[in-house]
């Protein structure tokens, strides 16, 4: 169980580390100001573009009105020679001219439209790029702040709850039941030693139950024979005090 514990640990760890490089803010962010650098530029070479092609058409359509002008102009001056067959083809090619004028004057109309919103998109991405150049340093600093906090947080806390402050945790643990199964042990073998207070005292204690025994016994003896009683216990109060004197000259009192 310990063993696949540790497995997990690691592979979740590993996972982690793989999850922080695929999502690493810093990159992510300059990642986002280069593509947004790319479309920039595309940006830029479509207006670019559609510039130089409205420039080209407002350049035709001065041709188209130059050329109805002068053949207006034609016309005119045929009519005055009394040329009106002369004048009618003048003005037929004068309203070429003018038709292809409006032609141009639509396209024209049309391409300013796109030429206006591509304007305003370049100058809203520019501003995007200026805002998140001046932000990105300070993302990428709060971001490794969070970073560390998090490092700091799980090292104390434990995502699994079997950290390493927990394991050394269980390891005082252990060690405290070592020391009191030791401290036990020591009482018992004390206690197992003939010479040990618990063994005298155990002594003692059988010394005085046979005594209370005896003495319960002695009167019981005395209830069954009244007569007899007092004479044993004059005889054995004799023996204890002849028992007493002895002790006394043995201790030289």
């Amino acid at each position: 169980m310990n063993l696949f514990d540790r497995f997990a640990r690691v592979a979740k760890s590993n996972l982690n580390n793989v999850l922080q490089n695929l999502e690493d803010p810093e990159k992510i962010m300059n990642q986002a100001v280069e593509d947004m650098q790319a479309d920039l530029v595309k940006v830029r070479q479509s207006y670019a573009e559609v510039t130089a092609t409205q420039r080209r058409f407002l350049k035709q359509k001065e041709q188209a009105d130059a050329l109805a002008d002068d053949w207006y102009s034609r016309a005119q001056l045929a009519l005055q020679s009394n040329k009106e067959d002369l004048a009618r083809e003048a003005l037929s090619r004068r309203q070429q001219n003018v038709d292809a004028s409006k032609a141009l004057e639509v396209q024209i109309s049309d391409q300013a439209a796109s030429i206006d919103r591509l304007y305003e998109g370049m100058q809203l991405l520019e501003t995007k790029i200026l805002e998140a150049k001046s932000k990105k340093e300070q993302m990428v600093a709060r971001a490794r702040t969070a970073q560390s906090t998090q490092k700091v947080n799980d090292m104390l806390g434990g995502i699994t709850g079997k950290s390493s402050m927990d394991a050394f945790q269980r390891m005082e643990d252990k060690v405290e039941a070592l020391e009191a199964s030791a401290e036990i042990s020591a009482e018992m073998g004390q206690n197992a030693l003939p010479g040990g207070s618990s063994s005298i005292e155990k002594e003692f204690a059988l010394l005085e139950g046979k005594s209370a025994v005896d003495d319960e016994l002695a009167k019981m003896k005395g209830l069954l024979n009244p007569g007899g009683e007092s004479k044993k216990s004059s005889s054995g109060n004799s023996d204890i005090e002849d028992e007493m004197e002895k002790l006394k000259r043995d201790a030289g009192l």
